[in-house]
């Protein structure tokens, strides 16, 4: 049997490439309808807007229903052997039905966990796949971050290892902040506002440093509240 040239081998795995990302094209669509709804009702509810969360929360639930009508029992190839992907079916309309009971209830901090659980589950079952897309970095730099912002109030500035913690912590989630970039489209990456908070964020942790040198609490809180604010920017909008 020949064996086929360097071109001709590549140009293959090209076209294989090209052929999945056809295949996920619609599944991801019609989870991005998910996420687009999922993302606005944490948004509502972190500002406490009761009504207008459920609201979104019901038009995830419906999304959610097409996604499983559509891809419940025909999944892509990538999926087809995932074990996490029928608890995911399960799991993910209980959880939609959860956040709605806790909402009416007054709860909406336990909403924004059942919402949230959603969000992390999905992204296991994607990446369980060998699947990522830029809303599993943002849960990442999410969850960074919020390891730096245990440093907000008062870091002890007496313990030795204070300083070099949140100076690791700083670094991780402008690590992560940057892979995101990385993960982006050409034309995310040219979109002024994805650029606003991407470079926000840059610009905010060149402060870090100063404020570590300085061992000044008061810096170090407001850069990181303003972190913060790009973080929460960060996931509404692309998480």
């Amino acid at each position: 049997m020949r064996c086929l040239g360097p071109a001709v081998g590549a140009a293959l795995l090209l076209a294989a490439a090209a052929a999945r990302a056809d295949d996920l094209a619609p599944f991801n669509a019609a989870m991005e309808d998910v996420a687009a709804h999922h993302r606005v009702a944490l948004g509502y509810l972190r500002t406490e807007n009761r009504d207008l969360a459920l609201v979104e929360i019901d038009q995830m639930k419906d999304a959610w229903g097409a996604f499983a009508e559509r891809f419940g029992g025909s999944r892509p190839a990538p999926f087809r052997d995932n074990k996490l992907y029928v608890t995911m079916l399960v799991d993910v309309p209980t959880r939609i039905v959860t956040a709605m009971i806790m909402v009416n209830f007054g709860r909406p901090d336990i909403a924004r966990n059942a919402l949230q659980a959603i969000r992390e589950e999905i992204a296991a079952v994607r990446r369980a796949s060998g699947i990522e897309v830029l809303a599993d970095c943002v849960l990442d730099a999410n969850a960074a971050m919020d390891a730096l912002f245990v440093y907000r109030d008062a870091p002890d500035w007496g313990q030795p290892a204070t300083a070099s913690d949140i100076a690791a912590k700083a670094d991780g989630y402008g690590a992560a902040v940057k892979r995101c970039d990385g993960m982006a489209s050409a034309s995310l990456r040219a979109d002024a506002e994805f650029r606003r908070l991407v470079d926000g964020v840059a610009t905010s942790l060149a402060f870090v440093p100063q404020a570590i040198a300085a061992r000044d609490g008061d810096m170090l809180h407001r850069v990181i509240v303003e972190l913060r604010s790009f973080d929460n920017l960060l996931a509404f909008r692309y998480g």
